[in-house]
């Protein structure tokens, strides 16, 4: 239901005479009360109910974003020469694949395209993002087991 459709209810409504209409669909529930002792406008209520995810699109979704591409993007600030590489999801960054693994790439580190940089894990999976670049790591702008999101620099590389 878009604001268009609730406006117009609302309309409806205070045209009925009603003092209060509850509407209760899949993931709304609408309150709307008008006159009643107060004289003045109506007062609506608009709630969104949170929605179960239906579990057979989890699967699909996850894929999805590990083939989304981490497309690096050219910094604005004083580190305009350096290539920032954002993050595609929203999840748990990891340095390391695995807690007893080295970790994939150090500051200094060279890297070709294809190279793994580190782990997202997002709902229990672990997308591995790689470089879509070659260069040089300059900077690793997130701590190991932080929480990141969407489009958040990871890495600064050096391209030259």
């Amino acid at each position: 239901m878009d604001i268009k459709e609730i406006q117009n209810l609302i309309k409806f409504v205070a045209k009925s005479g009603a003092s209060e209409v509850k509407l209760e669909m899949d993931d709304i529930k609408i309150t709307i009360k008008t006159g009643g002792e107060e004289k003045g406008e109506g007062v609506t209520y608009v709630q969104q109910l949170p929605v179960a995810p239906q579990v057979s699109q989890q699967p699909q979704a996850a894929v999805a974003t590990t083939e989304a591409p981490s497309a690096p993007v050219v910094a604005s600030d004083d580190n305009s020469k350096y290539v920032t590489i954002k993050s595609p999801i929203i999840g748990t960054f990891y340095r390391k694949p695995s807690p007893d693994k080295p970790v994939f790439v150090e500051v200094g580190k060279t890297i070709k395209e294809g190279d793994v940089l580190c782990v997202i894990e997002a709902m229990k999976l672990f997308n591995e993002i790689e470089s879509e670049i070659s260069g040089k790591i300059v900077k690793i702008l997130v701590d190991d087991s932080s929480p990141v999101e969407y489009d958040q620099p990871l890495f600064l590389v050096d391209p030259s």
